[in-house]
């Protein structure tokens, strides 16, 4: 309820992502790009921005966290602070734009929203892979925002609108569950545990990703073997294996193995596997790398070993982002007259994710090829993923960097922090 107390706007950002673990032989260049060039150069310096951001939340994230794993969608977690700042004003409105890296771009204020919204159509427009991307803005049925903040909302992130009773918790709980269910195909069922009853607002950001490879590990193949999570503690994995040609590079500055496996419409996974202390690769790693390794990989033959995978992740945000710079907008001094004329500030901002690593998934593919080439024989190298590594979900098409993860115990399944 809204009375003379200030009112709470709480702002809550999520993830899912599901991912079928294939192996797809992806050659040639990117398929050309069929929006205009500004709106492509638009979307490229955005997704600059958006890595410096994805890989300080990264670190602010495993600061708290060096022995866990970690999962989660830095994409979700920059629109839904992006879309948030479209009714900020004042010093919430430049933290905002600060802590997103925004103040000294080349962008536009509207410029910046314009180039969201060419993102999320580019992103939802990819036919290859099940993917969607979207916001969500749940407002108090007595509670009335600008109706100029509403409609920005919609034309630039996408957004669907619905009036809700917040103080009946448990309804408007159930409802906004089966919405953010529908979203991530069953994947995150249950996203609000105790909603808060003098919420007037609730925005959601989230993300499905589901990515098939060409040829999938073949489960004949997967076998129990051991995990080091570190010198002194193993646990059983379910190891799968897939041999076949990979691109591939070895980072001597930062002593770690770098390996690029390739979805289907420019998507890819990268894996990062240090020769010794993740620490020191964490700390190190930044946009750079992903760009410097993706120049110089070469492809041969690989045999690969990669542990299946099933991680969920819950993190509250709000200590995080005010270390981060976003501070007035969990305060009394927050400024989201863009929103409304009443005082409004963010009591929570939640994240989740979920990650699946399987052999296979719901859908199934065959290709049969047949080559004619010289007889030669090859030899093939091994990379196992027996240790803690780092996962990159990259779009190759717009280097845009759509997950980050740490795998430090496969065993563990459940994360909240």
């Amino acid at each position: 309820m809204v009375g003379s107390a200030m009112a709470r706007s709480v702002l809550c950002l999520w993830c899912c992502f599901s991912l079928v673990f294939m192996y797809t032989s992806v050659h040639g260049s990117p398929e050309q790009h069929s929006d205009s060039d500004d709106h492509e150069n638009k979307i490229q310096a955005l997704n600059k921005l958006n890595s410096d951001f994805a890989f300080r939340l990264y670190k602010s994230i495993v600061s708290g966290a060096q022995s866990q794993n970690v999962f989660f969608s830095p994409l979700s977690v920059s629109t839904a602070l992006a879309a948030l700042s479209l009714g900020a004003g004042g010093e919430t409105h430049e933290q905002l734009f600060s802590g997103l890296g925004f103040n000294n771009s080349i962008f536009t204020n509207e410029e910046i929203h314009q180039a969201f919204l060419d993102l999320l159509e580019n992103l939802n427009h990819r036919t290859e892979v099940d993917l969607n991307v979207g916001t969500a803005v749940y407002v108090h049925d007595t509670f009335k925002p600008h109706p100029e903040f509403l409609e920005k909302l919609k034309r630039f992130y996408l957004s669907d609108g619905f009036s809700v009773d917040f103080t009946k918790t448990t309804e408007t709980s159930n409802q906004i569950n089966k919405y953010v269910s529908e979203k991530t195909h069953g994947k995150i069922s249950k996203f609000i545990e105790k909603l808060d009853p003098s919420t007037v607002m609730y925005l959601l950001s989230y993300i499905y990703f589901k990515g098939k490879w060409s040829v999938p590990f073949k489960p004949k193949h997967t076998r129990e073997a051991q995990f080091h999570v570190d010198e002194e503690t193993t646990v059983p994995v379910q190891m799968m294996f897939v041999k076949d040609d990979f691109y591939s590079y070895y980072d001597h500055q930062l002593s770690v193995r770098v390996l690029r496996l390739n979805y289907n419409d420019s998507f890819s996974m990268i894996l990062a596997l240090p020769d010794k202390n993740i620490t020191l690769l964490e700390e190190a790693v930044c946009p750079h790398h992903i760009t410097k390794w993706q120049k110089w990989m070469s492809e041969r033959n690989y045999g690969i070993y990669l542990p299946k995978l099933s991680l969920k992740t819950s993190y509250s945000l709000n200590s995080i982002l005010s270390e981060m710079g976003f501070k007035d907008m969990f305060t009394a001094k927050a400024n989201f007259s863009g929103i409304s004329d009443q005082n409004l500030l963010v009591s929570e901002a939640a994240h989740k994710a979920t990650l699946d690593v399987d052999e296979a998934g719901a859908e199934a593919t065959a290709v049969t090829g047949i080559g004619i080439t010289l007889f030669s024989a090859r030899i093939s190298e091994t990379l196992e993923f027996n240790r803690p590594f780092l996962i990159f979900i990259i779009d190759q098409k717009t280097n845009n960097v759509l997950f980050i993860g740490k795998i430090v115990n496969p065993a563990n399944s459940e994360v909240r922090q």
